[in-house]
């Protein structure tokens, strides 16, 4: 089946969030420029998204990094991220594995004690900073595309719950961000399932009350998921608890690196924080992520700040994927 190619995959997961780095056997991602690329993948190719994001090879929450050719000055390798409805802009987590991916791999000199990978996303070039300790990679940091924060503490009203005060905040996506207890909810102890009713809920509401406008690039411009935290913005509080839910109801088990992004930049443009201040992020897995703002930039004439972003990747396994003729299910299937 010619549609259907052999793909080679390697599997990773960053605080128990998958990501299934696609190495071999697709065929050529044409497009002079990253988002070219995304578009080309989304019209032609999408089919192989759906054998390799849903099952039986994968599952509803299911994240996949297809490397492409880079197009960028500085990049060394590109990535088209994946998921269960499409393709995203940014994404943290699996920035953070293939930091450590192209370093174990040898896609750029490995250098102690730590090593620079440009990776070229669609939101732009991501420059990652690989620990090395006697030639092992460790912890991945990121520094952010431009974040910036587009609206501030607004009231939008979503059904069932009434008014919720949200930030709607830009890390390489653009996030709805709200506090779970307007929902009555705790991020810590409330079933996953009714978070992700109420993230949805949120995403839907501001999708229909708000234009999303991009300052830069059209096809950056939508809103991406929603985040629910446990209300704890300031540094002086500990650390803060969130589930980030995603595309078409995806729960990221990491704390989502360009939400942590996001949420950065929502925190120094509302005054909670200044640059150079850790903070830390937890996810439903109890996984952790740092974030610090470390510098000043511009989007588009928009005020934004850089992020670093600081987690771990992990190995899990490889395989190579495939399609027999004849099995129809085997293209790919989700249980709505």
């Amino acid at each position: 089946m010619a549609d259907y190619p052999s793909i080679l995959v390697l599997d990773m997961h960053t605080g128990g969030e998958p990501v299934r780095v696609i190495r071999g056997g697709y065929p050529p991602v044409l497009g002079e420029t990253i988002l070219a690329k995304r578009r080309y993948a989304r019209e032609h190719l999408d089919h192989l998204r759906r054998m390799l994001m849903f099952e039986p090879r994968g599952h509803a929450d299911m994240y996949g990094a297809l490397l492409v050719q880079p197009t960028l000055p500085g990049a060394d390798l590109a990535v088209l991220f994946m998921h269960n409805e499409g393709y995203s802009t940014m994404c943290g987590h699996a920035t953070i594995a293939l930091g450590r991916y192209a370093v174990d791999q040898g896609l750029v000199p490995k250098v102690e004690p730590v090593t620079e990978v440009g990776i070229e996303c669609p939101c732009g070039l991501v420059r990652a900073h690989v620990e090395v300790r006697n030639g092992v990679t460790g912890r991945v940091s990121f520094d952010s595309v431009p974040a910036f924060l587009l609206a501030g503490q607004i009231q939008v009203e979503v059904p069932g719950h009434g008014p919720v005060l949200t930030d709607i905040s830009y890390g390489g996506a653009f996030y709805a961000l709200a506090d779970a207890g307007a929902f009555g909810l705790d991020v810590r102890t409330s079933r996953t399932r009714d978070l992700v009713d109420a993230a949805a809920a949120l995403t839907a509401a501001v999708r229909a009350q708000r234009s999303i406008v991009h300052p830069v690039e059209p096809d950056l411009g939508f809103l991406y998921g929603s985040i629910l935290t446990d209300g704890r913005e300031r540094p002086d509080q500990g650390p803060s608890a969130n589930i980030c839910v995603f595309a078409d109801a995806e729960v990221d088990r990491s704390p989502t690196g360009s939400g942590v992004t996001a949420r950065m930049a929502a925190r120094f443009q509302r005054g909670i924080l200044q640059a150079g201040q850790s903070c830390t992020f937890e996810s439903v897995t109890r996984a952790r992520f740092t974030g610090e703002v470390v510098g000043s930039a511009t989007c588009g004439g928009q005020p934004a700040v850089t992020v670093r972003v600081s987690g771990q990747a992990h190995y899990t396994g490889e395989g190579r994927y495939w399609l027999e003729p004849g099995d129809e299910i085997g293209k790919g299937f989700l249980l709505s």
